[in-house]
């Protein structure tokens, strides 16, 4: 072995099954290094991947209901057959058991998972590899809400993993929508160095976000308002200069109120999606970018879907998943009539329907997002847990 090529070694070592990578990383300081690598993660992810999806025809994806975090595979094989999900096992890592969890979002492998009982900390976690990192939250305050995101900033030699925060004043936006929404100031903790960071922004921000950003090649976007109080572009948080901008004009310009649901999307961490639904019509509209890096995004129509009699659907939170080679869309969905949260799947041979279970707490909104596993690691920084602070 000492004397095969480097991309060969690579190329033999990427073959072997997840479950015997933990004996290939204890056999040599070498491959423990070219573990950490992300040629050979990219190259032994992709072909896990592609050999599940083609044995399968199964879309992986990470689903919270009831405060539970599951990571599930949606199985559509082919039209004659009715879909049907598969549990890839709870996530259950954590320390406590008891432990619920609000929010949870994903990038590069890795969840950001919010507490429900507990505003004081929040948790980091790679399910593939099994590991967690604690966060104490550099302060909170029990009246308020935060948005959070997760992202990188590329470099050299690694990804560099940072986490932002920030105040979300939204519901306050809607209520009384001629008071402005100022974001004047946010924060930044870096995974590398362990500190927050406060950044105060001179020209406040005069918006609102909507719902969940999603996380695409590292940075963090939201669909926004201008200033007419209509959501009709996308905002960017940049990891890297730790900053807010990219503005990306929307294919559609609606108003920001309850009569109107829109939300982001991810496919395959190489292009955006955006859904809108009117709550007045039985319509749902998505579209798909081309290229998001560019200076001007070009947004191609995907998928109109009249729900018809499911004209009472209301999607949670901006919750949906595109696999765009079936030309399928699923959203979850909490039906407060049956009481079940329920994950129903469009595409261009009709309509199917899965139910997801009862949950215990009725306010709890399901939510769901695309997963891709990773081989980052996400242990313990070192001098200890706790987490210094900087201004």
């Amino acid at each position: 072995m000492l004397n095969l090529p480097n991309h060969l070694e690579e190329e033999i070592l990427s073959m072997i099954p997840f479950s015997s990578m933990r004996a290939v990383r204890l056999t040599c300081k070498k491959w423990n290094t070219l573990f950490k690598s992300r040629s050979f993660t990219t190259m032994h992810i992709g072909k896990q991947e592609a050999e599940a999806e083609r044995e399968s025809g199964e879309s992986r994806m990470v689903v919270m209901t009831d405060h539970n975090v599951c990571l599930t595979s949606v199985v559509t094989v082919n039209e004659h057959e009715k879909p049907s999900t598969k549990p890839l096992g709870k996530l259950t890592c954590l320390d406590n058991e008891h432990v619920k969890i609000s929010q949870v979002f994903h990038c590069d492998g890795l969840l950001l998972c919010v507490l429900k009982d507990d505003i004081t900390r929040f948790v980091v976690w790679n399910p593939y590899l099994g590991q967690t990192r604690w966060i104490e939250a550099r302060y909170f305050h029990r009246m308020n809400k935060y948005k959070y995101a997760i992202g990188y900033e590329d470099r050299k030699s690694c990804r560099s993993y940072k986490i932002l925060r920030f105040r979300d004043d939204s519901d306050y936006y809607v209520h009384y929508p001629y008071n402005k929404n100022h974001l004047s100031l946010y924060d930044s903790y870096d995974f590398e160095s362990n500190l927050w960071r406060t950044h105060y922004l001179r020209d406040p921000l005069t918006l609102a976000f909507c719902d969940r950003g999603v996380s695409l090649k590292g940075n963090t976007y939201w669909c926004a308002t201008n200033g007419l109080g209509e959501i009709s572009h996308t905002v960017c948080f940049d990891f890297a200069s730790e900053s807010f901008g990219g503005i990306k004009d929307l294919p559609f310009s609606v108003p920001f109120d309850d009569k109107e649901r829109v939300a982001l999307s991810c496919v395959r961490d190489e292009k955006l999606s955006v859904l809108v639904q009117s709550m007045q019509t039985s319509v749902i509209d998505i579209w798909i970018t081309d290229n998001i890096e560019e200076e001007k995004v070009l947004w191609s129509k995907f998928l109109r879907v009249d729900l018809g009699p499911l004209n009472g659907l209301r999607i949670s939170n901006g919750c949906f998943f595109i696999d765009e080679e079936k030309k399928v869309v699923m959203v979850i969905n909490k039906d407060r009539k049956e009481r079940l949260d329920t994950l129903k799947i469009f595409g261009k041979d009709g309509f199917s329907e899965l139910e997801l279970g009862e949950p215990s707490d009725k306010k709890c909104w399901p939510v769901m997002c695309s997963y891709v596993p990773s081989l980052v690691q996400v242990k313990l920084p070192e001098g200890g847990t706790r987490n210094r602070q900087r201004d």
